[in-house]
């Protein structure tokens, strides 16, 4: 990992199976199970595909602790252009890893209500389903919450903007991004009647973004060059 080209193909790679273990268990696991205001419909998905909805939870953790190891490559790659801003994109970008962590146990808990141990015999079947319900909204909350941290992208984009050895177009995307997460975290916060009509908005510049600095840093790497002479 003494070259541009090098470091920025290892980011790529780890980039890829952040964002992969991510959609599955953020986007795709709850898409399949979780219907929205039906709690029993929701409880009957869940148990009926238990080992999909623990391989979410166990999918998480992975994009969490992955993500970790991505900061780290990403630092290395672009610490010589500006340390500060390399500094924050790391420091914003870990700050989401506990809460990725421990938004899991909302899921876990789901998941123990529905399957209905002996010590919640004192709550009924639709009781436990609304509770399920609930810790299952929470956890989508936590994302929302976690979301905040999207501010590692402006960092981010602002190293690949002035790196010299990655198209400055890719710095531009990663910004806007930056403000579609911003965007996605705050509406449901203080405007929730227009979430929808905003999160299909935030959507575009959140789907050309990292996905476009993924692909380049697999495909093409970087402009190979000795990493201290990155600057």
């Amino acid at each position: 990992m003494n070259s541009t080209k090098t470091t920025a193909r290892i980011a790529g790679l780890l980039y890829l199976v952040n964002a992969v273990t991510g959609f599955f268990g953020i986007i795709y696991v709850p898409g399949r199970l979780i219907v929205s205001d039906n709690a029993a419909a929701t409880a009957s998905n869940i148990l009926a595909s238990e080992r999909l909805f623990r391989l979410g939870v166990v999918s998480e953790l992975i994009c969490a602790a992955e993500f970790v190891f991505l900061l780290w490559v990403l630092y290395r790659l672009l610490s010589a252009v500006n340390k500060t801003h390399a500094s924050l994109m790391v420091i914003f970008g870990l700050v989401f890893v506990p809460i990725m962590f421990v938004n899991t146990l909302s899921e876990i808990a789901a998941l123990t209500l529905l399957r209905g141990s002996d010590f919640l015999s004192v709550f009924d079947q639709s009781q436990r389903q609304s509770l399920a319900m609930l810790f299952l909204g929470l956890h989508r909350y936590g994302f929302v919450v976690g979301w905040m941290t999207g501010l590692y992208l402006f960092h981010f984009g602002v190293l690949v903007f002035k790196s010299g050895f990655l198209p400055r177009i890719l710095g531009v995307l990663l910004i806007a991004a930056c403000f579609g997460y911003l965007a996605d975290s705050l509406t449901p916060l203080l405007l929730p009647s227009y979430e929808d009509v905003v999160g299909w908005i935030a959507n575009i510049p959140l789907t050309l973004g990292e996905p476009a600095i993924i692909l380049w840093l697999l495909i093409r790497g970087a402009k190979d060059q000795p990493l201290k002479a990155a600057a």
